[in-house]
């Protein structure tokens, strides 16, 4: 497993306890298109469910996740695409 793609899952398992959460480097997918790296790591996508987002609006879980993921992690990835529902 890449290095990115474990501190992504677990940033989100601490923050979330999802039920479901699956996390894809889809790097490969985006070459020649802006902030593509060579070795991939730069885009991503996540499927996320937990309960932790009921009462949610749709803003507030996107937010909620890139908080979970900090500042550290957003700065380095170029794209992040979310799928994100209540458990």
């Amino acid at each position: 497993m890449a290095h990115m793609q474990a501190r992504m899952e677990d940033a989100l398992t601490q923050a979330f306890a999802p039920t479901e959460l699956s996390v894809q480097d889809v790097s490969e997918g985006h070459r020649g298109h802006a902030g593509f790296q060579e070795g991939g790591e730069s885009h991503w996508e996540v499927r996320i469910r937990s309960a932790a987002f009921d009462g949610q609006s749709r803003i507030n879980r996107h937010r909620a996740v890139h908080k979970a993921l900090g500042a550290d992690i957003m700065g380095t990835i170029h794209a992040l695409a979310l799928d994100i529902d209540i458990a």
